[in-house]
């Protein structure tokens, strides 16, 4: 994997030479930073919802850990469904933080492979592989924070369930 990774690497920066060899336009400069400042931007906001999923992950599975006789403790053998709902809520939280991982990973694929010394096809194909990580960052981004969504509001039912029943009775 390591050696793929690298070897796309080369491919980019010899591409990206052969595109510079001539001078850079400013538009090619002006659209290529607005590329690199939307994956920058995108990979903050992916690694922002990894770090609060861990935190939502620390809380919910307070319940589960808890020990006996503290305010949101569950026993498993007495109370299932509490602990059912509780255990989805960090199971869609877990979903949430690896479609996180998976989106900060994605790369940009570059292949110039079948292009001689064509500069206009090696920025085409150079910025179509940026706007495809951005595309597939993006949605998972957007997938993550629905499954964030989901695991937190699960996990606020099952607290506020088992806040009750101790309430109650």
């Amino acid at each position: 994997m390591a050696e793929h990774q690298q070897a796309s690497m080369r491919t980019s920066l010899r591409a990206f030479q052969k595109i510079g060899g001539g001078g850079l336009s400013p538009n090619f400069v002006a659209d290529f930073d607005m590329l690199k400042h939307k994956d920058l931007d995108l990979s903050v906001r992916l690694g922002a919802l990894l770090g609060f999923n861990a935190l939502l992950l620390a809380s919910a599975i307070q319940p589960i850990s808890a020990s006996p006789g503290s305010p949101l403790s569950l026993d498993a053998p007495t109370q299932p469904w509490p602990v059912l709902v509780i255990t989805l809520g960090v199971l869609l939280l877990s979903v949430s933080g690896y479609l996180c991982v998976r989106g900060i990973l994605v790369g940009e694929e570059f292949n110039s492979e079948g292009i001689e010394e064509s500069p206009e096809m090696l920025v085409r194909r150079l910025f179509a592989a940026f706007c495809r990580s951005i595309d597939v960052q993006m949605k998972m981004l957007r997938f993550a924070s629905r499954f964030t969504i989901a695991g937190g509001a699960v996990t606020l039912a099952g607290c506020l369930w088992i806040m009750a029943a101790k309430m109650i009775g």
